[in-house]
């Protein structure tokens, strides 16, 4: 870059630099938070060390990893949870923003919006807190409707068959209708002059959904489905946590709250740190092979 050039962009921004000021705490944030992790992941192939040089293991710890007992299990709760939440649950974020567009008051329809937005932001131990109580065997809402068919009550929280599917559910409540912006936003954005042709054409609603809304959603759809499989092995660690407890540990116990053990209750920081590193090189793949494969069947991917 030539001095003028330099000049140049130094004195824009000094003329910008209320807006650098506002920017500063984000990029505070992903320096701290996002960018300093990845440079000290390297902490996965030494002994850490609080003061004094960190000692090179190579991969000692992604063989203690590997030769864990726990880990088996805890990968395949983590496969099972996330295959729920992204997969099954998938087809009915897209299904909800299909109904959403389908409800002709608009009135109506925001009532439904914020309804269904509102629990998004919430935290997890809100959260927790209403699905405990309405899940409670004594007195809680399910556990009411069972007794008056005369079903016996359900302690749902310590049940290890039910406990997924509790983690399913109040992950649905939670983000199903925050998740379906991306999809109704497509829909929306539809030419009001295709529906009219396909209504001339004597197109009912179900063929419209079918042959024009489907199809408007078929390139979102692919890609927040590589991206999320890049998340695939984060199987949520604030609901879990918030909603474990000893009788259900064994079936929802996953790789980040096995790392949060390793790591900040145990303190070993190499190999809660090695486990890290694992999960994050399976997404990437994982995001790879499905672009991969999306490129080649559909001609669509992330980029």
């Amino acid at each position: 870059m030539s001095k003028g050039r330099f000049n140049k962009t130094l004195g824009q921004m000094k003329k910008d630099r209320v807006l650098y000021l506002l920017i500063f705490p984000t990029l505070l944030y992903f320096i701290i938070f996002r960018l300093w992790p990845i440079i000290n992941m390297r902490l996965a192939f030494y002994d850490y060390k609080a003061f004094g040089p960190w000692e090179f293991q190579g991969f000692k710890y992604f063989e203690l990893v590997f030769k864990s007992p726990q880990i088996k299990d805890i990968l395949t709760n983590t496969l099972i949870i996330s295959f729920m939440k992204y997969i099954l649950l998938f087809p009915f974020v897209v299904l909800f923003a299909i109904l959403l567009s389908e409800i002709r008051s608009n009135r109506f329809r925001k009532y439904v919006q914020v309804i269904s937005f509102l629990p998004h932001f919430l935290s997890w131990v809100v959260i927790a807190g209403i699905w405990i109580a309405i899940l409670s065997p004594y007195g809680g809402a399910v556990n009411e409707v069972l007794s008056i068919f005369n079903l016996p009550s359900v302690d749902f929280m310590t049940d290890k068959d039910s406990i997924r599917w509790v983690l399913l559910f109040s992950e649905a409540w939670r983000s199903i209708g925050w998740d379906s912006i991306i999809y109704f936003a497509a829909i929306i954005s539809i030419s009001p002059s295709i529906y009219e042709a396909a209504k001339i054409d004597g197109a009912n609603r179900f063929n419209i959904v079918k042959y024009i809304v489907i199809p408007a959603l078929v390139i979102p759809m692919v890609t927040m489905f590589i991206l999320n499989l890049g998340f695939f092995l984060n199987a949520g660690f604030d609901q879990v946590l918030n909603f474990t407890n000893d009788a259900v540990n064994s079936r929802i116990d996953i790789l980040d709250t096995y790392i949060y053990r390793l790591g900040i209750i145990n303190g070993q920081y190499s190999l809660g740190t090695a486990v890290g590193v694992l999960k994050g090189i399976v997404g990437v793949f994982l995001v790879l092979v499905t672009h991969i494969t999306s490129k080649k069947l559909t001609g669509t991917g992330v980029w």
